[in-house]
């Protein structure tokens, strides 16, 4: 499976927050800014970092951005350059763009310009969603304090059929599957729980052991 790509736009707090998660899960990520202060911040952690402004179709074009898997705007308080960058982006055929809003009606522009997701940073931190967009197959993300999270999960063609008993993620990653949502019903698993196509599984534990049996997930 190749490795997903991203950049980020905007290095305000919650921008910064997005980057730095995304560099501790070990992706690609293109840090954006015209801002050349924070760019020099930021170029001592990411794995490219460049100044230009978003706005601009053609600086766009050359640092290759249509070949990025997924984008976030995460323009501070200049919500016509959010809108412009969100248009451009589309525009060049950028597959994925997340967009940080600041209100309804930014969300609704950005929404009818082909923005994929919206979110607002109060409600979602950085962490969350860099956690979300490096695995394709993580449906949720909530902190549930500085090291211990709950993720909801596909379940992949490598652990269909599988029953719970089998898949021993408690002793293997030290994580628990807290339930199973198939067809819209919540149920709790037991030992013998038969894994199917298209279930999501509900998981807590560690930041650490989740990755680990996310990226085990999707080999």
């Amino acid at each position: 499976m190749s490795r997903k790509s991203f950049a980020v736009i905007g290095m305000g707090r919650f921008g910064q927050s997005v980057v730095e998660e995304l560099i501790k899960k070990e992706v690609d990520v293109l840090v954006i800014d015209k801002d050349p202060v924070k760019i020099a911040k930021m170029s001592k952690i990411a794995t490219h970092a460049v100044t230009l402004d978003t706005t601009d179709v053609q600086a766009l074009k050359e640092v290759g951005i249509s070949s990025i898997d997924h984008v976030v705007v995460a323009i501070g308080k200049a919500l016509q350059n959010s809108i412009l960058t969100t248009l451009i982006l589309k525009d060049l055929g950028v597959e994925k763009v997340t967009v940080k809003v600041q209100n309804d009606n930014h969300a609704k522009v950005v929404s009818k310009l082909g923005a994929d997701e919206i979110i607002q940073p109060e409600q979602q931190s950085g962490k969350r969603l860099a956690s979300k967009i490096v695995s394709d197959n993580v449906l949720d993300y909530i902190d549930l304090n500085e090291s211990h999270s709950f993720i909801v999960v596909y379940a992949t063609k490598k652990i269909i059929d599988s029953t719970i008993i089998n898949l021993d993620v408690r002793n293997k990653f030290k994580i628990n599957v807290v339930a199973v949502r198939r067809n819209g019903d919540i149920l709790i698993p037991s030992a013998d729980t038969v894994i199917e196509e298209k279930d999501q599984l509900l998981l807590i534990g560690s930041n650490v052991d989740l990755d680990k049996f996310n990226a085990w997930l999707r080999k």
